[in-house]
């Protein structure tokens, strides 16, 4: 196990906020999500964050304070100070792991109040004059989340790949297992739904990346993910029978209505669950929601594949019964 606590920054939720409050067709979530993204920006003393939401094209989505980014300033202003002056002091008088500490310490700050560049060559600099090999990982980790936060997929890619290098030196298993999570989500982003689903279900047992995603955020990802790439007697076994995913599948019923009426070929009720996620779970996900288009088709050709497999020959009128639609529908 990891024998250190994981912060969760950044605060990836606050990203998904914005993401909600940049999409238009998204307005009955926009008050929520503006108190959310509010909230979060003033209880972590998030200056830099707030300013670049109010010089970005989605200035509109928070109220411009100059009190507020005043008063998140001076406090950023003091902590930054306070932490330069205990890193000095370590540097002066202490050991390699008290710099260390000091540095981290510095670099968390900024990676908290989304400070994106600076907060990127901090945590490079900690990473430098860390020696140990999971202080290390964790690091990495770090910088893929604040790609994640920032949407930089360079960022991404690039210490993803520094943390599977780090995992092969000797990782352990909680890390290794995170960083399936983390492979898992990136993956989703750029439409490897394949990849992703293995990813997830090998960690669905031993889930414990919670700074990256809430668990029912990852139960959800991962059955997404499976059911469109896995086979009836796979998607049974790993999924539909998963204690792990009964477990929450009672707070997420239109998933669980989705991967049941697709087993049990009750097509009609399929089609109608499966537009009930496009709208309450694909579309206003800020990894799926490039993909949703996409998803849909691949499950309607899915369920079409599975019903064509029971019968030599269908009509379209016939499939247009089954699957409770129109034949125009069937045949577009």
């Amino acid at each position: 196990m990891a024998d250190e606590v994981v912060l969760a920054i950044p605060n990836l939720a606050l990203a998904q906020h914005l993401f909600t409050l940049s999409q238009p067709t998204l307005s009955h979530l926009h008050a929520d999500a503006r108190t959310e993204l509010l909230k979060g920006i003033t209880d972590h003393q998030m200056a830099p964050y707030y300013k670049l939401i109010l010089s970005s094209p989605s200035s509109s989505a928070l109220p411009k304070d100059e009190a507020l980014l005043a008063k998140m300033e001076e406090a950023n202003k003091e902590e930054l100070n306070r932490l330069d002056e205990r890193l000095e002091e370590a540097q002066k008088t202490e050991g390699e792991s008290e710099i260390s500490d000091a540095l981290k310490g510095r670099a968390n700050f900024l990676t908290r109040v989304g400070e994106k560049d600076l907060a990127i060559s901090a945590q490079l600099l900690a990473l430098e004059k860390t020696p140990g090999l999971g202080s290390r990982i964790d690091i990495v980790l770090t910088l893929v989340r604040i790609g994640f936060f920032f949407g930089d997929n360079d960022l991404i890619t690039t210490y993803l790949s520094k943390a599977e290098s780090l995992i092969d030196e000797g990782g352990d298993w909680d890390r290794r297992n995170r960083l399936k999570v983390y492979s898992g989500l990136h993956a989703l982003s750029i439409r490897q739904f394949k990849p992703a689903a293995a990813l997830f279900a090998d960690a669905l047992s031993t889930f414990t990346a919670t700074e990256l995603l809430t668990y029912n955020e990852f139960v959800s990802l991962m059955v997404v993910s499976n059911v469109l790439v896995l086979g009836r007697v796979e998607l049974k076994k790993k999924v539909i029978s998963a204690p792990e995913v009964n477990q929450v599948l009672p707070e997420m019923p239109i998933l669980g209505e989705l991967i049941r009426s697709l087993y049990d070929c009750h097509y009609d009720k399929f089609f109608i669950a499966l537009a009930t996620l496009e709208q309450t779970l694909l579309l206003p996900s800020r990894i799926l929601s490039p993909h949703a288009r996409f998803y849909i088709r691949e499950m309607r050709i899915l369920a079409y594949a599975q019903l064509l497999e029971s019968y030599r020959s269908l009509t379209l009128e016939s499939m247009s019964q089954a699957f409770g639609v129109g034949v125009a529908f069937v045949d577009a």
